[in-house]
């Protein structure tokens, strides 16, 4: 297979993550956790970029689906510590405006925040939590504390904990086919597949994917952001480990490895106008040497599709 593994045109971020492409706006939409959105255009090659009202940490950024808006969209879910908001941007202007919150967990754990989330094939929001960590203290093994939860959210239901004793909760991929959601603990090294409920949202049946760790211990990386193709095959990213796993899920086994040239690869998501580019966002932090950490970087040749974002209901 010859694919070929190239920096967009982007800004240099702290560390950029929660990658989503909207097939309406034929954007990929990501976040810098130090307080930054980005919309990346496909047809004019160019990434826009926000502050929100001042927010100095974001943990997503997920457009909102609203049935007056099919097309285009100016609203979306933001994250600022254990709050989702709903967030206000053209996708264009320097400043964006955050016009409520729609949902707050956790409260008496004021060290936890929002990590990773997405909307499930249906749009209902998924979203986990984790403890406050610094990026040098993640391998240290007494600093990663089970102390997240995953938790699905819909306005008919509201709050429900899906998943206890988390550690850092990150990517998420559905098997609409299948019925499975598949879940990634990067503090646990691990990706684990349910049986998901879409008439309910609920989860079952626990099965363990792939466990990264080498006898239990950190691999010198972590299993951080994740994606799924139309075969049903998973992408994780490593961070810290400068590449992207593509696994099967029922054996675990590993197919192949996508080298990228940045040590902090975080998220992914398939994109393009025909769903076949991967794209991969990275982290610049304690990496200025390298000109393209912290970058959008695309990755094509796969020989694969995906599938496109899905607007949260919120």
């Amino acid at each position: 297979m010859s694919f070929k593994v190239e920096a967009v045109a982007s800004p240099k971020t702290i560390i950029s993550t929660r990658c989503h492409w909207d097939e309406q706006m034929q954007s990929v939409y990501y976040n810098d956790v130090e307080g930054v959105i980005y919309r990346y255009d496909y047809k004019e090659n160019k990434v826009y970029s926000a502050t929100v009202d001042g927010e100095s940490a974001i943990g997503f950024v997920i457009p909102i689906a609203n049935p007056k808006k099919p097309g285009e969209t100016d609203e979306f879910a933001v994250a600022f510590g254990r709050r989702v908001a709903v967030v206000r941007w053209d996708g264009v202007s320097p400043i964006a405006v955050i016009e409520s919150t729609a949902f707050e967990v956790e409260q008496g754990k004021e060290k936890n925040l929002f990590n990773a989330a997405k909307a499930d094939p249906t749009g209902r929001f998924y979203g986990g939590t984790m403890r406050s960590i610094e990026v040098e203290d993640i391998f240290i093994e007494n600093k990663l504390l089970p102390e997240g939860a995953l938790y699905k959210y819909a306005k008919e239901g509201g709050i429900s904990e899906l998943v206890n004793n988390v550690i850092i909760s990150n990517g998420l991929a559905w098997n609409e086919k299948e019925k499975k959601l598949f879940h990634i603990d990067s503090g646990k090294f691990y990706v684990k597949e349910y049986a998901w409920d879409p008439a309910t949202g609920d989860i079952s049946n626990e099965r363990l994917v792939r466990d990264f760790s080498l006898n239990g211990k950190m691999p010198g990386y972590l299993p951080d952001g994740l994606t799924i193709d139309t075969d049903g095959n998973l992408y994780v990213t490593a961070f810290m480990g400068s590449k992207i796993f593509k696994v099967e899920p029922k054996s675990g086994k590993i197919l192949f490895e996508i080298p990228i040239p940045a040590e902090k690869v975080t998220a992914v998501a398939f994109g393009g106008p025909n769903l076949d580019i991967l794209y991969v966002t990275t982290g610049g932090k304690d990496d200025s040497a390298n000109k393209n950490a912290g970058c959008l970087f695309q990755v094509t040749g796969l020989g694969a599709k995906g599938f496109p974002g899905v607007r949260v209901r919120i």
